[in-house]
């Protein structure tokens, strides 16, 4: 007999029931260090009081309304986003994927507006994610999401990742952009080098292609920067963001600078849920923290000192080939570990890691953790990488 929820996700045997700052708490009151954040979503952790009173203050007044009305909080979120960005206009989602599709759509519209309607097809890179929609599996070109689901939109150049000259290669007369992660999350920790990201730069300036950084899962403060990219010293056309910009509740947003979005006009997109006042009262809240210098510095810090204390682990267990990452987005590279069954025994310890891409255990705690919270997780690494060298190895 069938699930009453459609049987999508392996679920492990665990139910969360609350969660408090760093720590989840499941139906049995057993308590979980928490190093995945749903996905990197709780960038203030769990349960923060700003959020909280945000949501209960705007839930007395309004949930909903359509988009034919001003939404006052929307609009203020997206003038405060574009005052801190290279953004000129945000249109609101309620989710990274929604965000990749208005991003795909806004350089279609874009050539097609400027007498260029065959320039649609868009660069993509290989072990990306960019949602699950038809359009998002196209564009990662990755087998195990595509199989069963063709044919998949067509208009994507899926080329391997870190190769400029491949790049190069596939821009043609259809080319309209170019899309990558500036950090890869699923497709296992990568961090494009920012030469790369400058030299992406170039080349969308060279050939009249609008630039697109997918930061749904890296930016936000995940990195010490509001956005990844930021540290190349470069902007792009267009950004996708959600996860840690809602702080838990979901909203997503796709950014764009003026020229960019110039097709976008009445009629041309829209979403029901999008932009609605919960989301936006919250959003507005968790943008205080993200716009304060101090709360950027303690993530960097903290994503510096983690880096370190995942270096010092590698150097005493060669099961680590590899330390990715940048600041509070961490992963171990171990292709001598089952990785799924290593996240399951680590879970159950209490401590909650998740699997990626290339055999990595990945990490995206909540930006608040201190050194304290690092030193406990070591813990928890120190004694499962322990058991594991010595040649008790978690079971498929």
């Amino acid at each position: 007999m069938i699930s009453p929820l459609l049987p999508t996700y392996a679920r492990m045997p665990v139910a969360m029931e609350r969660g408090e700052g760093m720590y989840l708490f499941d139906t049995n009151g057993k308590r979980y260090l928490d190093f995945y954040s749903g996905i990197g979503v709780m960038c203030l952790g769990h349960s923060h009081p700003d959020l909280i009173h945000a949501l209960t203050e705007q839930g007395k007044k309004l949930w909903h309304t359509s988009n034919i009305y001003q939404i006052p909080e929307g609009e203020r979120l997206a003038k405060r986003y574009a005052e801190a960005t290279f953004a000129d206009t945000v249109f609101w989602t309620n989710s990274g994927a929604e965000a990749i599709e208005c991003a795909i759509k806004m350089v279609r519209k874009y050539h097609h507006d400027r007498g260029e309607a065959g320039r649609y097809r868009i660069v993509t890179f290989q072990s990306a994610f960019h949602g699950r929609t038809l359009a998002g599996i196209a564009a990662a070109g990755q087998e195990k999401m595509i199989k069963g689901f063709e044919p998949v939109p067509e208009g994507f150049d899926v080329v391997p990742w870190g190769d400029h000259d491949a790049v190069e290669a596939a821009i043609g007369p259809e080319t309209g952009g170019i899309m990558i992660e500036p950090v890869q999350g699923e497709g296992g920790i990568r961090p494009v080098p920012e030469q790369c990201l400058k030299g992406l730069r170039d080349l969308a300036d060279k050939h009249g292609l609008l630039l697109i950084f997918d930061e749904i899962q890296c930016g936000a403060g995940r990195t010490g920067k509001l956005w990844a990219h930021e540290w190349a010293g470069i902007q792009p056309d267009i950004l996708t963001a959600a996860k840690g910009i809602g702080g838990g509740f979901p909203l997503g947003g796709c950014f764009a600078t003026e020229d960019a979005a110039s097709g976008m006009t009445v009629g041309t997109h829209g979403s029901t849920y999008g932009g609605n006042p919960l989301a936006m009262a919250v959003g507005n809240a968790v943008l205080d923290h993200l716009l304060d210098p101090a709360f950027l510095k303690h993530a960097e810090e903290m994503g510096t000192l983690l880096h370190a204390r995942l270096a010092a682990l590698q150097q005493k267990y060669g099961l680590i080939q590899e330390v990715r990452g940048k600041g509070l987005m961490a992963g171990l590279r171990m292709p001598d570990v089952p990785t799924r069954p290593a996240v399951t025994e680590l879970i159950e310890a209490g401590f909650c890691p998740a699997a990626a891409g290339d055999h990595v255990v990945r990490m995206l705690p909540p930006l608040i953790l201190t050194e304290a919270h690092i030193d406990e997780a070591m813990e928890h690494w120190d004694r499962a990488l322990e058991r594991w060298s010595n040649g008790a190895m978690p079971e498929a």
